[in-house]
């Protein structure tokens, strides 16, 4: 099976996120053509504020446009799968419905310069890749690292580098740093996730050293391997660490973030392999890098700690 990871310094996160909090709430379309669809059933409604920032509407650039597959042209819509229970990165607005997050952003502003219009579809997340290969998605915007295994069914073009974090309840006994540090304890995450191969890994070396195994909770959103920390079931709490860092900043004190970041790794927009879209995306995004919309995405979403100078593809080394 396939682990997809849903991280970076926490230092330079927490602080830009915490801004994002006490935000005034607004929600702000990108594109007069974009439609979100809100299908995934375990999702929750996030009640954060979101930041006012208002990404600028992107003109079609004829000369990516014209690298448009004829196939994907012809329809007119860009269909992009996110997991929306990963904020900042896509999460659900207030409202109940709009898929928001660094990734709506992005995926909104390329299809603009691709000449598409762009649908927002909520997935649940390990649905993604598979819906990726069947056709039903033209592009997965959520949070997926890319890894030379994933490279076998899908390709990626790397826009973001993340890494790992725990966080745990606030006033809790244990201090958590490194993943050696979770032999004799239970740890939640998000199903489908680098982070639960990582725990389910780390517990076979611990096991292995007589120090504890690992006990690894794994949950269908992580507003519910969120809830399993908070009341107590798991001790800590595992998952990119500008997500866990966006969890302790909007908890309200119910969190704090235990150790240092770990594992970076480049975020990839999942494709289809071999439709001739891999070429105009990556273009697309190093267009918006350029022109500075890039930048200001991920300043809205406080992540830009993350953010990288191109993109590039299928970039994994492991």
């Amino acid at each position: 099976m396939l682990t997809l990871q849903r991280g970076y310094r926490k230092s330079m996160v927490v602080a830009a996120i915490g801004t994002i909090a006490v935000l005034a709430a607004a929600c702000s379309s990108n594109s007069s053509t974009s439609t979100t669809t809100s299908a995934a059933p375990s999702t929750t409604t996030t009640t954060v504020a979101l930041p006012t920032a208002t990404i600028p509407t992107q003109s079609a650039n004829a000369t990516i446009v014209a690298t448009v597959p004829a196939s994907v042209k012809s329809g007119g819509t860009l269909t992009v799968a996110l997991d929306a229970t990963y904020p900042p990165d896509e999460f659900i607005a207030p409202d109940g419905v709009t898929i928001v997050g660094m990734d709506a952003d992005l995926s909104n502003a390329i299809a603009q310069v691709l000449g598409l219009k762009v649908k927002l579809v909520n997935a649940t997340f390990s649905t993604i890749i598979p819906g990726i290969q069947s056709g039903k998605y033209g592009m997965g915007a959520s949070s997926f690292t890319d890894t030379i295994a994933r490279q076998k069914v899908v390709d990626f073009v790397d826009y973001f580098q993340a890494g790992e974090g725990f966080y745990v309840k606030a006033g809790g006994p244990t201090t958590f740093n490194g993943l050696a540090s979770l032999c004799g304890h239970t740890v939640s995450v998000e199903t489908g996730t680098v982070e639960q191969t990582d725990a389910q890994t780390q517990g076979k070396a611990c096991t292995k050293a007589g120090k504890g195994t690992v006990t690894v909770l794994t949950y269908g959103n992580q507003s519910q391997a969120n809830l399993a920390v908070s009341s107590g079931r798991a001790e800590v709490g595992f998952a990119d660490s500008q997500v866990a860092g966006y969890i302790v900043a909007t908890s309200g004190g119910v969190f704090v973030n235990s150790g240092t970041p770990f594992g970076i790794a480049p975020y990839g927009l999942a494709l289809p392999k071999g439709n001739g879209m891999t070429a105009p995306v990556q273009a697309a995004v190093n267009f918006l890098i350029g022109n500075g919309v890039y930048a200001q995405i991920m300043t809205k979403w406080g992540v830009q700690a993350g953010a990288v100078t191109s993109a590039a593809t299928n970039s994994a080394t492991s």
